[in-house]
């Protein structure tokens, strides 16, 4: 036996063994990259990002909305005339009236309104065109004595401007050829309006109830609450705006008769229009009625015109519109003023008349989305509890 058996030997070089690499530091997180930032800087950044979401939500629907905007007229109208027609339907189905014929006799109401309504002004106003030329010959000729004698303007300057307006108007003359296809796009309109009319007159109930039928859970109660909502809102507006544009065509059509100004009956057709565009749209009626009296009877008749087109609105501000539209459109006169501007710069007058209550419909809507919301979240933190 070797007497070095049990004496060790030398080690045997093995694997040396490396120390492991320490990490590198980690980069900041984005948390707290953001939680580092001072709370002034995150609330600027976040509302701007929400600005210029919402901007281009809004661009690209504006975008949408030129492009198909004989469509959305279309539509916009249809249920407008849908939410005001829907009470005569009601009661023709409650005289048991099956649901086709219902809707049938309700759009042939509806034409038979404004024909007769067009037929009648026509014909006791078509007498009057011939006398209202010469009349308002000779006011515009007393219009010019009172500007040239009381205002630092001459005659010659006054031609000058009149000249100028004149060339201005013969230069922005539509192109037959965009005139014609323009009548072609509204009669179209026109004609898919009232298709659309009839069916959601006749399947409107029945298309809602298939809509909900998709949802579930609170979807559906949040989705037909704010489409009941939405639904009464422009029921109220549209039958609400008829009356109320009803009686200021009737007050100022009254006043015009009084006073004798020529074709009171247009004028009062007119006002009656003019009111299904709040603020905008009586403001321009009853400046046309003033210069119709101003032209045809001089300038008493037409400050006294001017007194009752202001006393006429002014009621219907003040008193009517609080008592019928009650609490069912709450829109800001300034929002107004916005929301049927942005209509007219869309759609021109069509777009003028459907704005508002779309704005007053999404409004509703938006406000009951919001409700239901806030009362199941705090049912939720009340059965936490």
């Amino acid at each position: 036996m070797d007497d070095d058996a049990g004496t060790p030997g030398p080690a045997r070089p093995g694997p040396e063994r490396s120390e492991p690499a320490r990490p590198a530091p980690a980069p900041a997180e984005p948390r707290q990259a953001w939680a580092g930032l001072p709370w002034p800087v995150r609330t600027a950044v976040t509302w701007s990002t929400c600005l210029l979401v919402v901007a281009a939500g809004l661009w690209l629907l504006g975008k949408v909305a030129v492009l198909l905007a004989p469509l959305a007229v279309a539509l916009a109208g249809t249920l407008f005339l849908t939410a005001l027609l829907d009470p005569v339907l009601v009661r023709l189905r409650r005289l048991r009236v099956p649901a086709a014929l219902a809707a049938l006799l309700t759009v042939l109401l509806l034409l038979g309104v404004l024909v007769g309504a067009g037929v009648l002004v026509w014909d006791l106003t078509a007498s009057q065109f011939g006398e209202l030329s010469q009349q308002l010959d000779e006011g515009l000729q007393r219009s010019r004595e009172f500007v040239t004698s009381t205002l630092p303007v001459s005659d010659q300057q006054l031609d000058r401007l009149i000249e100028q307006i004149r060339q201005g108007l013969s230069g922005s003359a539509p192109d037959p050829v965009a005139g014609a296809r323009k009548a072609a796009e509204v009669a179209g309109a026109i004609l898919l309006g009232l298709v659309l009319l009839f069916f959601l007159l006749k399947d409107g109930r029945s298309m809602w109830h298939w809509v909900l039928r998709r949802l579930t859970g609170p979807r559906r109660e949040v989705t037909a609450a704010a489409g009941r909502a939405g639904w009464q809102t422009l029921g109220a507006y549209s039958r609400g705006t008829m009356i109320i544009a009803a009686i200021d065509a009737t007050g100022i059509g009254l006043a015009l008769v009084v006073l004798r100004v020529p074709l009171a009956l247009p004028l009062a057709l007119i006002t009656f229009l003019g009111g299904f565009v709040p603020i905008i749209g009586a403001t321009v009626a009853g400046a046309v009625a003033v210069l119709v009296a101003l032209a045809a009877n001089g300038p008493t008749t037409a400050l006294l015109t001017l007194a009752a087109v202001i006393a006429v609105q002014q009621i219907e501000g003040n008193l009517l519109e609080p008592l019928v539209m009650r609490r069912q459109v709450q829109l800001h006169p300034a929002v107004i003023l916005v929301v049927v501007t942005a209509g007219t710069l869309v759609a021109g007058v069509a777009g003028a008349f459907v704005s508002v209550p779309i704005a007053a419909v999404l409004w509703r809507v938006l406000d009951t989305v919001q409700r239901c919301r806030s009362g199941e979240a705090a049912r939720t933190a009340e059965n936490a509890r």
